[in-house]
This record gives structure tokens, C-alpha cells and sequence, in this order.
């Protein structure tokens, strides 16, 4: 399953790779995608996935997130 997000605050590819990382590391995450003109990022993940600990784990990191 897929899950889009809105990412504000990543100004450089530093930012997209630490957004990249820290969506990674959520448990039943396989792959993500961030878009830094876009400011989104896609995740590919399994159904079990909360959209709050995408969200959570993306603002621990110090950017604003939302579901797209």
C-alpha cells in the first residue's frame, strides 16, 4: 500500500535524506520516495502502518508533516 505525505520544512537534499531515513526506519516500511520540490514523500508500506507514525516519526526530525 501507498501513503503520500507533505513534508514543510526540507530546504536542501540533506533534508530529503533524513526524511528518506527516518521513514525507513518505521517498522513495516519497504521503500519511500521524497520529493524535495514537491515537498512530499511516497511510502510504500504494509496496511498495518499508522498514518500517525509516519507523521510522528517525520516530525521528530524537526519538519511538519501531514497526510496527503
Amino acid at each position: 500500500m501507498e501513503k503520500k505525505l507533505n513534508v514543510e520544512g526540507m530546504m536542501c537534499m540533506h533534508c530529503k535524506a533524513s526524511v528518506e531515513k527516518v521513514l525507513s526506519a518505521v517498522p513495516g516500511v519497504t521503500a519511500v520516495a521524497v520529493d524535495l520540490e514537491a515537498k512530499t514523500a511516497v511510502v510504500t508500506c504494509e496496511a498495518s502502518v499508522l498514518d500517525a507514525d509516519l507523521v510522528a516519526a517525520v516530525e521528530k526530525k524537526g519538519f511538519k508533516a501531514t497526510v496527503a
